[in-house]
């Protein structure tokens, strides 16, 4: 028997021990804390106050841009979404099919399905899409790079302040040394190592997750910030931006926005420097969402909707893209331990071949709805485009619970195309910021990407043949039918059997698109945009992300954009300081 004293010690101590826990718990997580400059949008001022920059989103390349433009002016970022930090399904690797499955209001995630029927998902939380994706971090090529006309000697500076901050090498998991090594078996050389540059044949890139599976996300940038010169809005939804149409150019002057509370505000840029600039950078979709609903766009689109036209401009939403993905499952016998892309085999054919383990396999996610839209499990990659919908994912979701858990136990190889050369379009469905627009893609519709979508099925079908999936895959309990039968209900894809037939692959790969939410475009060089990314025909504006993207930079955009927040941010501040800009 333990003494009622010994008792009452036991009780104190483990109070103790959980305090302790709750008060590393809340270190860990509450970051706002650190950040003087976060704030929600309720607290603006109705007080006029003026900024040298106002910048609208702040995602992947919205935070490094306002992290260096504050350090010698005043910026004030305008973000929709709340913060990254206490939300564990930002934070932690292993929850990260959890918050693409959220639907609320609230979420990180906002899902959409293109008029292709491809569900898909616009990041909406401070730090953008580095907040849900898988983490991947590779710089595009030397030749892409020449290709946008970028300064080869600025991009080399930028990408590694990106990297010092944020960026980790992976401890590499079994299912990505089993790609690694099946990738070299199967004629994808030679092996690169671990390196961020883009090279043909076998690599293992960087992921801002570190070892224990904690994600970094752009909104860490931020820490580079000069705290007395930035301020972050929280919730504040960018409305349209505000023009002085009465000169014979019109200028953008300020940026309405409402905050959490529904209630309107409008903030100003310092009016006594001609070079204060509203920057947008609220992604593919929103940012020329934005301008349509400034009145910048094709005036018979704008008239529908009795939006007054400030500058005719046809390209505004126009040549989007997505860069379309298949997945392929491959059962094992034995638990695989969770992992996000690390390695990943570059064709010279244009296919991109990466790979994930682990997700979905657990009692507790077969249970709940977790995944409905994730890149996995919850897209109805085994339903065609045309017939998926959002009901026909949750009703997936409420009955997957009766699918043996040994039709998640595996992994995924997944086959994404550079590019790509199909082209759609983007255009509103009415006035309201919060609706995403009408989106169509078009996947596949160019040849030239059916091509390199049969060369990567045609790849991985080599892979799961080489002794490295082997290993893993074989001693299966369960015969080719019942696997084949488990794999439609569980929604996942085996490869297809005749991988001979062209025809017969293509159909496949146009079945079971889905997409890795690389989407760009809408805001093009040369058609919205010129090469420095001022909005062409209006003063004081520009467009900085990855809607100005021709095509997705090397086989997993986000370290190009952050890097091209940076390097937009210092080229601004070199052309206006020289050698005082510091940077």
């Amino acid at each position: 028997m333990v003494s009622s004293k010994k008792k009452e010690m036991l009780v104190k101590f483990l109070v103790f021990l959980s305090i302790l826990t709750s008060s590393q718990g809340s270190r860990l997580h509450n970051k706002p804390n650190n950040f003087p400059y976060l704030q929600r949008a309720s607290s603006f001022s109705s007080e006029p106050k003026y900024y040298d920059y106002i910048i609208v989103g702040g995602g992947t390349a919205g935070c490094p841009l306002a992290a260096t433009l504050s350090q010698k002016y005043k910026v004030l970022l305008l973000e929709r979404g709340g913060a990254p930090y206490g939300n564990r399904n930002i934070s932690y690797m292993q929850n990260f099919h959890i918050s693409l499955a959220d639907v609320s209001p609230q979420s990180p995630s906002q899902m959409f399905i293109s008029t292709d029927g491809v569900i898909n998902t616009r990041a909406r939380v401070l730090g953008g899409g580095s907040c849900i994706n898988a983490g991947f971090y590779t710089r595009a090529s030397p030749s892409y790079v020449r290709e946008v006309g970028w300064d080869g000697k600025l991009v080399n500076e930028s990408y590694p302040w990106i990297e010092k901050q944020i960026v980790h090498w992976p401890k590499i998991a079994p299912w990505q040394v089993a790609l690694r090594n099946g990738l070299l078996q199967a004629g994808v050389s030679p092996f690169n190592g671990y390196t961020f540059d883009h090279l043909y044949g076998t690599k293992v890139g960087g992921t801002i997750f570190d070892g224990k599976g904690y994600r970094s996300t752009a909104a860490d940038l931020l820490k580079s910030a000069n705290p007395k010169n930035l301020r972050v809005l929280l919730h504040a939804t960018a409305q349209k931006i505000i023009f002085d149409t009465q000169e014979k150019k019109p200028k953008a002057i300020g940026v309405q926005f409402k905050d959490e509370n529904g209630n309107q505000h409008t903030a100003f840029l310092n009016q006594e420097s001609s070079e204060s600039e509203i920057i947008v950078s609220s992604g593919a979709i929103g940012s020329p969402q934005l301008l349509l609903l400034s009145g910048i766009g094709p005036k018979e689109d704008l008239d529908k909707f009795g939006i007054r036209t400030v500058l005719h401009n046809q390209h505004v939403g126009k040549s989007m893209s997505d860069n379309p993905m298949n997945c392929i499952f491959i059962p094992t016998k034995k638990y695989i331990k969770q992992s996000l892309i690390q390695t990943v085999g570059i064709t010279k054919m244009g296919s991109f071949i990466e790979a994930s383990s682990g997700f979905g396999q657990s009692n507790k996610s077969i249970h709940c709805h977790h995944g409905i839209a994730s890149a996995e499990i919850g897209q109805l990659s085994t339903v065609p485009p045309k017939q998926r919908s959002i009901e026909l994912a949750r009703s997936f979701a409420e009955t997957k619970k009766d699918i043996p858990i040994e039709a998640f136990r595996g992994g995924f190889i997944l086959e994404k195309i550079d590019g790509p050369l199909s082209l759609g379009h983007l255009t509103l469905l009415n006035t309201d910021i919060d609706t995403t627009p009408n989106v169509t893609f078009n996947y596949f519709s160019h040849p030239h990407d059916l091509e390199k979508c049969v060369y990567g099925i045609r790849t991985i079908e080599k892979i799961v043949h080489t002794e490295s999936f082997a290993d893993l895959s074989d001693g299966s309990d369960f015969s080719s039918e019942m696997l084949l039968n488990m794999s439609v209900r569980a929604n996942v894809n085996f490869i297809p059997k005749h991988t001979n037939d062209t025809k017969s692959v293509e159909q496949f790969c146009k079945d079971t698109v889905i997409t890795i939410w690389h989407y760009h475009g809408g805001c093009h060089v040369g058609k919205v945009v010129d090469r420095d990314y001022h909005v062409l025909g209006v003063d004081g504006l520009r467009v900085v992300d990855g809607s100005t993207f021709l095509k997705s930079p090397g086989t997993n955009p986000q370290a190009t954009v952050m890097m091209m927040g940076r390097y937009v941010g210092v080229k601004i501040l070199r052309e206006r300081l020289g050698e005082e800009a510091g940077a």
